[in-house]
């Protein structure tokens, strides 16, 4: 195992920069997700990890060591890409073995450690087998083996799941946080799905903008965003949010208690529904206000139908308050509407 750390790193292409003094640790044995918008950096430093897009200028250790001069096959770290990249004309087995005969590990060994890998990705039944005999996430696993054959100390992801369908990655998720638990070892995954990086990961690190946003675990990421950007990317659906003269208000949408008379709860606001979409254990309502504002609720309540008149009502405890900057504030006292 390894831990990653970055230390005043950048990274330019031309005179456009991408990520500008950064300094960040990733720990350990942990699943840390990167996830933010398209082009926020995330997969650049998944690069300068693997040494395939070096850093411009600072550090990156693995275990402690300077990796700047140290070549990409040399880091002992293994990356899985969205595409797979497996060899159409070579079997699961030969595919396995491929990165291990170009590190010229003799043949035994060879034999073993495909052995071990295809039992815990459920490969073993599969070897003899052509890539194009296998299906989405069974191609994801030979990837995921050919990976771990390695014995790298560090696995880099990136969208791996991205071409699967909704059912395939779910369940692939539900692989890979079992992967990650028998093999101890530093994950680090990239996403633009912030579904994926709630229910994978033990550390998120959100970007935007080449800029780390916060940094924690899932709940505190959900819990106690540090700045808009934060509250409105973690979360689905979105954090509802209000706009007033020096401040926004937000709150999530299983946050709301909908009633059909004004209460005295510190936000509530009079509202029409527009739709509404039952979900089995939950309902989604999307609510409209006469200021033309749409809120998001989420209800284990199927009460409601649309058209109907509702007051949206939210306890002052789940509210947040966010300055003109967009950074936290501390929460409102008194009332709120």
């Amino acid at each position: 195992m390894a831990g990653i750390e970055f230390r005043n790193v950048s990274k330019s292409f031309g005179t456009y920069n991408v990520i500008q003094h950064l300094d960040v640790t990733i720990q350990d044995g942990s699943f840390t997700v990167l996830v933010g918008p398209s082009g926020c950096g995330k997969t650049t430093l998944l690069r300068m990890i693997a040494g395939i897009g070096p850093q411009s200028d600072g550090q990156i250790l693995i275990d402690g060591k300077d990796m700047t001069d140290v070549a990409p096959g040399q880091r002992d770290v293994a990356m899985v890409f969205q595409n797979y990249a497996i060899y159409p004309t070579m079997s699961v087995y030969g595919n396995i073995e491929f990165g291990l005969k170009n590190n010229k590990v003799p043949k035994e060994e060879r034999k073993k450690r495909i052995r071990e890998v295809a039992e815990k990705v459920g490969l073993t039944d599969y070897l003899d087998r052509s890539p194009s005999t296998l299906s989405g996430g069974q191609r994801q696993r030979v990837a995921l083996a050919r990976a771990m054959s390695k014995n790298p100390k560090v696995f880099l992801m990136d969208e791996p799941l991205s071409n699967l369908d909704a059912k395939l990655r779910s369940a692939m998720r539900v692989e890979l946080i079992e992967l990650h638990r028998k093999l101890k070892t530093t994950f680090v995954y990239v996403t633009h799905d912030q579904v994926e990086a709630m229910s994978m990961a033990d550390t998120i690190i959100l970007m935007d903008h080449g800029e780390i946003q916060q940094i924690g675990s899932p709940e505190e990421i959900y819990r106690n965003p540090a700045n808009l950007f934060v509250a409105q990317f973690i979360g689905s659906p979105a954090m509802n949010i209000v706009k007033r003269e020096d401040c926004t208000i937000g709150f999530r949408p299983e946050a709301v208690c909908l009633t059909k008379e004004h209460t005295n709860a510190a936000f509530s606001v009079p509202g029409t529904i527009s739709t509404r979409e039952m979900l089995g254990r939950e309902t989604n309502y999307s609510i409209r206000d006469g200021q033309g504002n749409t809120y998001m609720v989420t209800s284990p309540m199927d009460d409601w139908r649309p058209q109907q008149q509702v007051y949206l009502n939210v306890e002052r405890a789940s509210l947040y308050v966010f300055g003109k900057n967009g950074n936290r504030l501390p929460q409102m006292e008194g009332a709120v509407v």
